[in-house]
C-alpha cells in the first residue's frame, strides 16, 4: 500500500525559531588513516552509538555530506562516512580499470579495521552500488541497508549493458552526475547555498586539479556484474533494505529504484521532485525520513542487532551499544572527536520534500 507522508519536522522542535541563532552541533572529525595493507583513507566520523556507514556518490566525498551526517547523530548513530577509492582522500586502487566489487572490498577493510562488527550501510549513488555489493557479501555484518538514488536495478543493468556496447555514453551520465551534484546549492537560501559552496570547493578542486582519477570508477561501472546477484543474496539473507529515490532523478530511473525494493522486498521511499542528489539539496530530508522509519522496521532492525549481540534491546546507554557493536579498544574511538558538539549559527529547517512509502511483502 502506498500512501502519502506529511513532511515530518527536522532534529529541533517546532518552537525553535528558524532564524540565525547559535544552536548545538555535532562535531565532526576528519581524518586520513593508513590501512594494514598501506592504502590510505579518507574518514569522516561523528556521535556515538550504532555505526552508521555512510558511502557517497561518483564525484564526490563523505564530507560533503557533513550537514546531513550531523543531523543524523542526534537518533543515536555513531556516523562513519567513507571516501571510496580515487575520491576525497582516499588513494585510488592500485591500476585503473578494476571491477566495482574491489571498492566494495575496499570499503569493508576499512569497516574491518576501525573495528566495527555490525553496522547500517547506506550509500548515495555509485556508493549505493558499493554497499550492495557488500551487504551481499557480509549478510551477517550488516543490520540494515539504506540505497539513495543507487545505481542498482534491472533498468540501471540494461543501462550498463548499453554502455558497453557504445562506451561514449558513459561519460554522458557521468557528466550528468558531475553537474547534478554540483547544482546542489540552493541560490533562494544564501546561508545554506554559503554552506554547501564551503563544502563543494574541496571537491571541485580535487576533480580539477586530478581529473583522471574519476576514470577508474567509470570503467569499473562498466566492467561490473549485474546489480541482480548481490540484491538477490541481499533478499535470501533476510536483510532489511530502504530504497530512497528521487522521482526527477534523470541519470537513474526511479524505475531501477522500484525493481530493486522488489528484489529485496525491500520499503520504496520516493522522494517528490527529488533529482539525483536531492539529499545534499536539501540535508533535512533524509534525516526526517530515518526518524521515521527507527520506529519501525529499521529501529525493529537495529534492536534485533543488540539482541544478536546479548544486549537489552531497550538498552541506550551509548558506553553498552558501543560494546555490543564494536570490537574491544576499536580503532573508531580513538578516530571520534573527543568533544562531541560544537556550537555554529542556526540552520534547521524543516524537510523541504515530501514522501511516499511502499512496502514489498515477502
Amino acid at each position: 500500500m502506498s500512501q502519502v507522508l506529511e513532511p515530518i519536522p527536522g532534529p529541533v522542535p517546532d518552537d525553535v525559531p528558524l532564524d540565525p541563532v547559535p544552536v548545538a552541533a555535532p562535531r565532526l572529525a576528519r581524518h586520513r588513516i593508513v590501512l594494514t595493507d598501506g592504502h590510505e583513507v579518507g574518514i569522516t566520523i561523528a556521535g556515538r552509538g550504532i555505526p552508521l556507514v555512510v558511502v557517497h556518490g561518483f564525484s564526490a566525498e563523505g564530507f560533503l555530506y557533513a550537514q546531513t551526517l550531523s543531523r543524523l547523530v542526534a537518533m543515536g548513530f555513531k556516523v562513519i562516512a567513507i571516501d571510496t577509492a580515487g575520491h576525497g582522500g582516499t588513494e585510488g586502487l592500485p591500476s585503473d580499470g578494476h571491477d566495482l566489487r574491489e571498492y566494495s572490498e575496499l570499503l569493508g577493510r576499512v569497516i574491518d579495521e576501525l573495528g566495527i562488527k555490525r553496522c547500517v550501510l547506506a550509500g548515495h549513488s555509485m556508493g549505493g552500488r558499493l554497499v550492495t555489493q557488500l551487504a551481499a557479501q557480509r549478510p551477517e555484518q550488516t543490520i540494515a541497508v539504506l540505497l539513495i538514488d543507487a545505481i542498482v536495478g534491472d533498468t540501471w543493468d540494461r543501462m550498463v549493458y548499453a554502455f558497453r556496447l557504445v562506451p561514449g555514453l558513459l561519460p554522458l551520465i557521468g557528466g550528468a552526475l558531475v553537474l547534478d551534484s554540483l547544482s546542489i546549492v540552493p541560490l533562494r537560501d544564501p546561508v545554506q547555498a554559503a554552506k554547501m559552496i564551503r563544502l563543494l570547493i574541496p571537491t571541485v578542486v580535487g576533480h580539477v586539479t586530478q581529473p583522471w582519477r574519476l576514470l577508474g570508477p567509470m570503467i569499473s561501472i562498466l566492467r561490473s556484474r549485474s546489480s541482480r546477484y548481490a540484491l538477490n543474496e541481499i533478499a535470501a539473507n533476510h536483510v532489511p533494505v530502504f530504497v530512497l529515490h528521487g522521482d526527477r532523478d534523470l541519470a537513474v530511473p526511479l524505475r531501477t529504484a522500484r525493481q530493486a525494493a522488489q528484489r529485496t522486498n525491500g520499503t520504496l521511499i520516493t522522494i517528490r521532485d527529488g533529482r539525483h542528489s536531492w539529499l545534499l539539496r536539501d540535508p533535512e530530508t533524509l534525516p526526517a525520513i530515518v526518524a521515521q522509519l527507527l520506529p519501525g522496521d529499521l529501529g525493529d532492525a537495529c534492536r534485533g542487532a543488540l539482541v544478536a549481540e546479548g544486549l537489552d534491546p531497550h538498552e541506550s546507554a551509548p558506553d553498552r551499544i558501543e560494546a555490543a557493536l564494536y570490537t574491544p579498544a576499536a580503532k573508531v574511538f580513538t578516530l571520534s572527536p573527543h568533544r562531541q558538539v560544537t556550537t555554529i549559527a542556526g540552520r534547521h529547517h524543516r524537510p523541504r520534500f515530501r514522501w511516499t512509502t511502499e512496502t514489498n511483502g515477502d
